[in-house]
């Protein structure tokens, strides 16, 4: 505090003596400037954490003045301070990227806002933010011990990942260890909750959520209609925690209608949840119904290739008559070439776009050294994922929607998880290779670690042979195999992986937006 130097800007600067005397009282060093070149002098020479410049000066105006500073330094904040209420001297100064603007007569309190405001507002946000947690952990703490609905886990997952964004700029690395710790506890139960509830959503014992194969019929026809654009993107391997990163700029296009979660189906992985979501059927039955779409894990080829198939024999089984599309991204080229000719998409009904980047980003992280070092931790995760969003070809066809009136949907299909701990498993040549859930028949396994379904048409998955069954990993295990453990081990721990029992794979966003017009 001792440290802080201000430059004050004013002509009529004595007449402010008794301001600044308020401020060098509570050990602020405040030096004097008449006018906008002495002012330019100074801070070429000196360093000042902030500047307080009137607007209304002879020889350089504030404006003016402003716009040299910024050249000098453009990090040092400035203060402007004018008695004209004239809106474009206001769009200018904020265009020039002002810390605050005040109106003359100012007050000695409002210049001591201003200062703590711009200088030491990390601090006062991270005590307050601190404080506001320790008061909401034991509420949690409690909340955790009784919640035992679907809904109240969808409620629980938003206060944590809310929590987890207010925590992850504070200096307090602390409290963000204990909500750390909350969730691991979170998960804990969550997987209790699921290993008990889950098959209930399918014998007709309570009344399920909305899943991977009513998300459809329940979130998104009800808005379709014939000469009403709408774009559905569905991003595979969302986060609802990355989702939220990077909402502020969908909110540059869009109002948020309503923000809903749903639940994504087991295994939580692109071949089941995406393709659940798109023929509306539970893998069982897009077997029996779709035998020529549907490959099991064991079978060669590409899992999720008819898509769009699936998706029209949904349309044909709901009555819905519409002019539609469907577009696959899993490149650059393939993104740009999209959003170049979206135009011609306008007169659509339904446009849909699948978009595979954050997928990839996450599977890179096990293969590429690079993507470990950036997307080390879940908050550089999700800075990776915005700054990749803020300058994608998606973000362009966003803009574009938006522009030519098209209400638009934002979902996913599951997703992932920081993976930390193995869990051994021995299975035949013929199990599955997904690190977070394994299907064959002769599998060997740690009971506790897993979600165990040794009968798998009880949950609506396909039985590969008569003995196979599924078993899912719980919370953040992986399952590796007892041949070359330690390497395997130290390859995949850390690493994003989806397919099992979580909070962040199972409770997953569904977004509808109307376009800014």
């Amino acid at each position: 505090m001792s440290h802080i130097k201000v430059l004050w800007v004013d002509d009529e600067i004595d007449l402010l003596k008794p301001h600044i005397m308020f401020l060098e009282k509570r050990n602020y060093h405040v030096t004097k400037a008449q006018s906008g070149t002495e002012a330019i002098e100074e801070i070429k020479n000196n360093l000042f954490d902030i500047v307080f410049l009137d607007e209304n000066m002879p020889g350089l105006t504030g404006l003016e003045t402003l716009s040299e500073i910024k050249e000098i330094n453009a990090s040092l904040p400035v203060v402007m301070i004018t008695k004209s209420e004239e809106e474009y001297i206001m769009e200018e100064a904020i265009g020039s990227k002002i810390a605050d603007y005040l109106i003359k007569p100012v007050n000695p309190n409002q210049i001591l806002l201003s200062l703590k405001k711009n200088l030491d507002h990390s601090r006062l946000i991270s005590e307050k933010t601190t404080s506001n947690y320790q008061q909401e952990f034991r509420k949690i703490a409690m909340d955790l011990s009784m919640v035992n609905s679907f809904e109240q886990w969808t409620e629980m997952y938003q206060k944590l990942v809310y929590w987890e964004l207010e925590l992850e700029n504070i200096e307090d690395n602390g409290m963000f260890e204990i909500l750390e710790s909350q969730k691991t506890e979170a998960n804990n139960q969550f997987c209790k909750f699921i290993d008990k509830n889950y098959p209930k959503c399918f014998d007709n014992t309570i009344d399920p959520p909305t899943m991977s194969h009513t998300l459809f019929r329940d979130k998104v026809a009800p808005h379709l209609k014939k000469g009403t654009p709408t774009l559905l993107v569905v991003v595979d391997n969302l986060r609802y925690d990355q989702w939220k990163a990077f909402e502020p700029i969908v909110a540059n296009s869009y109002k948020k209608q309503s923000e809903d979660m749903y639940f994504g189906i087991l295994p939580t992985a692109t071949q089941y949840a995406r393709n659940a979501i798109f023929s509306g059927l539970m893998p069982s039955d897009m077997e029996k119904l779709h035998p020529d779409l549907w490959l099991n894990d064991t079978d060669e080829g590409g899992k999720n290739m008819y898509e769009d198939k699936f998706l029209a024999a949904q349309l044909k089984r709901l009555d819905l008559q519409l002019d539609w599309s469907y577009h696959k991204i899993s490149s650059l080229k393939q993104g740009k070439r999209l959003a170049e000719s979206f135009k011609s998409h306008k007169n659509e009904d339904l446009t849909v776009v699948v978009y595979n980047f954050v997928d990839i980003l996450s599977h890179s992280k096990t293969e590429m050294e690079v993507i470990k070092e950036l997307a080390s931790t879940d908050k550089s995760y999700r800075s990776l994922t915005q700054s990749w969003f803020k300058n994608s070809p998606l973000m362009d066809i966003i803009q574009q929607a938006s522009q030519l009136g098209f209400k638009l949907m934002i979902t996913t299909d599951h997703g992932t998880i920081n993976v930390k701990n193995p869990s051994k498993v021995i299975g035949d040549k013929n199990t599955s290779s997904n690190l977070r859930y394994k299907t064959g028949k002769s599998l060997t396994y740690q009971s506790k670690d897993v979600l165990e379904a040794s009968n798998p048409t009880s949950i609506q998955l396909p039985k590969i042979n008569m003995s196979s069954s599924f078993i899912f990993a719980k919370s953040d295990l992986f399952f590796a195999y007892p041949n070359n453990y330690n390497h395997y081990v130290g390859y995949y721990r850390n690493t994003y992986q989806h397919g099992g029992v979580s909070l962040e794979e199972m409770v997953i966003p569904f977004v509808t937006l109307t376009p800014k017009q």
